[in-house]
């Protein structure tokens, strides 16, 4: 009896807010997000990093050494993937390769790509998170 009333106050509290049916993430998962980079947000980032590199900045230069045009800094659009993971938005893609548990919460392995245009790979890597839960509602994991 005392194990059924812990049973049914755990599963209750994963329900979810809202009536949308929560999903649970899994290997396989795919977590996206949209995110056009403004001739701003590359400036303030060069501000911070200190990477003035003719590159990001100067088309023509750019385009001599084989590029379509100015880049945007690789960890500037790297930095998408932590909030892709926690809430979910060139396009990032997070993809979960793993999942395992730790203590009390879940240690996710996710594959990371970024594509220009939405086709053109421009940066690929894995990032580790640390998860509460693995219940995602309406394309968002939530932590509860």
């Amino acid at each position: 009896m005392l194990a059924r009333r812990l049973l049914s106050s755990r599963l209750q509290s994963l329900r979810p807010f809202s009536s949308e049916t929560p999903r649970v993430l899994k290997p396989g998962d795919v977590l996206r997000q949209t995110r056009i980079f403004t001739d701003e947000d590359v400036l303030q980032y060069s501000k911070v990093s200190h990477d003035s590199n003719p590159l990001h900045f100067d088309s023509e230069a750019a385009r001599n050494v084989g590029f379509e045009g100015r880049l945007v800094h690789g960890m500037l659009v790297a930095s998408l993937f932590p909030h892709i993971i926690s809430s979910h938005f060139i396009i990032s893609e997070v993809q979960t390769t793993n999942l395992r548990v730790n203590k009390n919460r879940y240690l996710a392995k996710f594959k990371t790509s970024c594509f220009k245009n939405g086709e053109l790979l421009v940066l690929e890597g894995e990032a580790l998170a640390l998860l509460q839960t693995l219940i995602m509602e309406e394309g968002h994991c939530k932590e509860q």
